[in-house]
């Protein structure tokens, strides 16, 4: 039973999956009030218990006490209510990098009472109608450094009606920026239920078609009082980096809601490239961190030049496999283990993990506290231990997609079935061992191939394609395109960078093909379906 609602836009609950496909929530252990909210509890909150000249935020140059964290936050959360007329229940989306101003507005529209879309930066036009389309938003706020696909999405849709600007670069020199400057640092945060919507999540799955995760405020709080607690008992003397977009359900919970929860401080990168991961972590004596193991690959290169990441007392990998020589070779160097965990957007952060004291090579751990995980066959029966079969998992979190039929596949008999494939070995610990999808993982991106099909489907030069993951030693999968070409276009690097560009400007950069493979033909079943485990297979 859902308590009481905040919500005058009663739209997400309106949407949740009917109570018969819910998986099966177990809340032993996670207790809050009726009334919660995240925002509150991660700002004001955290001033009234002592933290609000303790450091909060470290981006662009600037620092951010708890107390400046909660007065910023307070008054966008003004100007929404105010100037852009926002309720209690409306969808706010957010475009931009990882930066203080993105959290600040996030809290902001929390505060507000708002269901949050936070989007990253490299999302396209056509990317971005689907999720205003799915979530119906009307309200982004944008980094003005992004403005223009964002505008150019509102143009032709038929729910955005509002683009407002704001300074990532701490400026405070665009629109929201200014109104927000005008108002008082107070704002009574709207007092939302426990399991209200606070966020939606969307993952683009298989078929490059969002699903949009629903996740309550009590949700962002277990996942602090969960994982971040039990397994990295996280301190105020914590710094947390990493390079997961804020957009990102691990990246938000990650470097947001995990040090908030407990007055420590987020170091926030626009660009985490691992030379800039390396150099932040010496600069401010980072604590943990973050990141994907192609990142941790380059962190112990750097520590044989002479790189000190002795500070970091949690290597937290996440997004990919994690390699048994990587997780080895920190180990060596640093005497501390690799954390390797896995999560679900859907399950909003890491439900299984290794710990610092239980860890294993090649090993993804096992349950957090309050989850449950087995492996099922088809049907659902657990299959027997050291046998592959797929990972279901329940606990305090759990699936419910936004008015989505995948609903009935993702959840199965109160189980979430994650589309991973694992084996449980007697001694109770999980090991990854395939994806069940077109999923590629790259550099921790999941890569959705038949989105990458579509865009090189909608050039000219392209006659049939298939994408598949490639295994690569540095991004553990790189995009790859098996290109059937068009009579007379020449199968030459000319070719290949013309397709790839084309794909950057159609899709997120990061999708592109990095491999294109010419080809006279495809692998095809008798009704002409691609067969595209044969090209994986060539691998």
């Amino acid at each position: 039973m859902l308590g009481p609602s905040a919500h005058i836009d009663t739209f997400t609950r309106d949407n949740l999956p009917p109570p018969d496909l819910w998986p099966e929530i177990r809340l032993a252990g996670f207790d809050y009030p009726e009334r919660l909210n995240v925002a509150q509890e991660l700002t004001d909150a955290m001033v009234e218990k002592g933290f609000g000249d303790h450091t909060a935020l470290i981006g662009n140059g600037r620092i951010r006490t708890y107390k400046e964290l909660a007065d910023w936050s307070g008054r966008i959360a003004h100007a929404l209510v105010e100037d852009y007329g926002v309720k209690p229940g409306n969808r706010v989306l957010i475009r931009s990098a990882n930066n203080p101003a993105m959290v600040a507005c996030w809290l902001a529209a929390t505060k507000a009472g708002a269901v949050v879309v936070n989007t990253m930066p490299m999302l396209r036009a056509g990317e971005l109608s689907k999720i205003v389309d799915k979530a119906e938003i009307g309200l982004a706020l944008c980094d003005t450094r992004l403005m223009d696909e964002i505008v150019a999405c509102a143009k032709g849709s038929k729910f955005l009606k509002k683009v407002v600007g704001f300074d990532g670069t701490a400026n405070h020199d665009a629109e929201l920026d200014r109104v927000a400057l005008q108002k008082p640092v107070h704002f009574d945060a709207v007092e939302t239920g426990r399991d209200d919507v606070a966020l939606l999540g969307f993952t683009s799955g298989t078929t490059g078609e969002p699903k949009a995760t629903m996740h309550f405020h009590r949700d962002l709080m277990i996942i602090a009082d969960g994982y971040a607690k039990e397994v990295l008992n996280v301190t105020p003397d914590d710094v947390f980096v990493g390079s997961p977009p804020l957009a990102f359900t691990f990246g938000l919970g990650g470097l947001a809601v995990f040090p908030l929860r407990f007055g420590a401080a987020a170091a926030l990168l626009e660009t985490a490239s691992p030379p800039n991961l390396i150099s932040i972590i010496q600069q401010l004596k980072a604590t943990v961190c973050f990141t994907a193991p192609t990142a941790y690959r380059v962190m112990l290169k750097a520590m044989d030049e002479g790189a000190d990441l002795s500070s970091l007392r949690a290597a937290v990998s996440a997004g990919e496999t994690l390699p048994a020589p990587v997780y080895e070779e920190w180990i060596a160097k640093t005497g501390k283990p690799m954390l390797d965990g896995i999560g679900a957007t859907e399950m909003l952060h890491i439900f299984i993990t290794n710990r610092f004291d239980d860890h294993r090579p090649a090993s993804t751990g096992k349950p957090v506290t309050g989850y449950e995980a087995k492996v099922v066959d088809e049907e659902g029966r657990e299959c027997p231990c050291g046998t592959p079969g797929r990972l279901a998992v329940k606990g305090p979190t759990g699936c419910r997609y936004l008015a989505d039929e995948r609903q009935k596949s993702y959840v199965r008999s109160g189980w979430n079935i994650t589309g991973d494939t694992f084996v449980q070995t007697e001694d109770g610990y999980f090991h990854f061992a395939a994806r069940n999808d077109d999923i590629i993982v790259s550099s921790g991106y999941n890569i959705a191939g038949p989105e990458v099909e579509a865009a090189l489907l909608a050039h000219d030069d392209v006659l049939e394609c298939a994408v598949v993951g490639a295994p690569d030693e540095t991004r553990g999968e790189v995009v790859e395109a098996h290109v059937v070409l068009a009579e007379g276009v020449k199968p030459d690097g000319a070719t290949v960078f013309r397709l790839q560009e084309h794909v950057k400007r159609s899709i997120a950069p990061y999708k592109y093909p990095r491999r294109i493979v010419f080809t006279g033909a495809l692998p095809k079943t008798p009704t002409g379906k691609i067969q595209r485990f044969r090209l994986r297979q060539k691998h």
